[in-house]
């Protein structure tokens, strides 16, 4: 058979063809663009956290009782310090503030003039004007407690109920930027002295000291060392941390390929039955070929190449449009099952990532499973005599 010929025939029957298959490609695109839309969010929240935890310390020291971390004594700060290897000790407290009983914001309160173990805080400090800073009471927010503070009329300061029930007005003196708002965008950062009475802390307490260990090498002793200063103490290491973050979104991606997988199977069962029940009109046209010369490897190659053409122009629509859907609209919607949309809305924008290898995974398993739920049925049929399947 001529070359010419044969893709002569092919494009005119995707032409004649077209109505039926658009449906093909509009639920093939629709598989895809899930996916790919989940493995974009899923990539670019596991960048941006990847980037937030190198910036991390190395170790977090939080004492312990029931169960439940308890305040430390700041003087735990010296002895800490006297461990060999160890650099950048910073006193912090954390804590949740309630604004209501649905919305809070996480409380951190860090002293500006120490040197800092967190790298990203580091920068932060570096960039404000420090004399302005702690002229008066300030804190420094994220962009989901800026826009619950301005649908709240709090567009300069806010006032803090402490748990003893005094008032503490606090200034807003800049917000973070949006691109570190998949972590910090219920953050509040502000002097640690301001937060301690926010969170109802007295002076000499704190809620977990950060440091850092150049020396990979130490950090197993370092750790050790720590752990025997008290037996309430527990050290998390920034190892840790990532491999709870990773297990977290790994799990909500996971779910998702698991349903892709189902719902590809369930899909390539309907086009292997169409196939099989096919059509008189469909079999009388395979029948036709076969009877004025068509071999059984023509007949597979033209749908081959027309349902080749079908799975390439799916893939390339649903991932495009998926692209667009993450990286230019944000993922409304779907954002909030991977970022959580119980508390404040979240304004992060998520930054362009790609992964290749995954791409290619997912077109070879669909393309796969399409193109067998089609073919085995259409090689059924070109084996038949063509008087019997006309």
């Amino acid at each position: 058979m001529k070359n010419n010929s044969f893709f002569y025939f092919l494009t005119l029957n995707l032409l004649k063809e077209k109505r039926r298959y658009a449906g093909i490609v509009i639920i093939s695109s629709l598989l895809i663009f899930l996916l790919s839309s989940v493995l974009f969010i899923s990539s670019s929240i596991k960048q941006t956290l990847n980037y937030t935890l190198k910036a991390q310390p190395d170790f977090i020291v939080q004492n312990i009782k029931g169960g439940k971390v308890a305040p430390i004594n700041s003087n735990m700060v010296n002895k800490i310090l006297n461990i060999y290897g160890v650099e950048k000790v910073t006193k912090r407290v954390y804590g949740r503030y309630f604004f209501d009983d649905k919305y809070s914001t996480l409380i951190v309160g860090v002293d500006f003039l120490d040197e800092q173990s967190n790298k990203n805080l580091e920068t932060l400090i570096n960039s404000t004007d420090l004399k302005q800073f702690l002229s008066k009471e300030q804190m420094i927010i994220g962009q989901g407690v800026k826009n619950y503070l301005k649908t709240h009329y709090y567009n300069l300061e806010y006032n803090f109920l402490t748990p003893d029930g005094q008032m503490k007005n606090i200034k807003i003196f800049k917000t973070l930027s949006s691109k570190s708002a998949i972590i910090s965008n219920d953050e509040t950062i502000m002097p640690l002295k301001s937060a301690q009475k926010v969170l109802g802390l007295k002076e000499n307490k704190i809620t977990d000291i950060a440091l850092n260990v150049p020396n990979d090498s130490e950090w197993q002793t370092v750790k050790a060392k720590l752990q025997s200063l008290n037996f309430n103490i527990r050290v998390i290491s920034k190892k840790d941390m990532q491999k709870a973050y990773e297990s977290l979104f790994n799990y909500k991606g996971g779910l998702f390929l698991v349903l892709f997988l189902i719902v590809i199977a369930t899909f390539s069962l309907l086009l292997y039955l169409r196939y099989t029940l096919a059509a008189s009109l469909e079999r009388k046209e395979i029948a036709i070929l076969r009877a004025v010369g068509w071999s059984i490897k023509d007949v597979l190659k033209l749908k081959f190449l027309e349902n080749i053409f079908l799975v390439i122009f799916a893939f390339i629509l649903g991932s495009s449009l998926a692209y667009i859907f993450v990286f230019v609209l944000n993922a409304p919607l779907l954002k909030n099952i991977f970022l959580g949309g119980s508390n404040l809305t979240n304004f992060a924008k998520f930054t362009p990532v790609v992964d290749y290898g995954v791409l290619s995974t997912i077109f070879i398993i669909f393309t796969v499973a399409f193109l067998s739920s089609v073919l085995i049925p259409v090689w059924k049929i070109a084996v038949t005599e063509p008087k019997e399947a006309l």
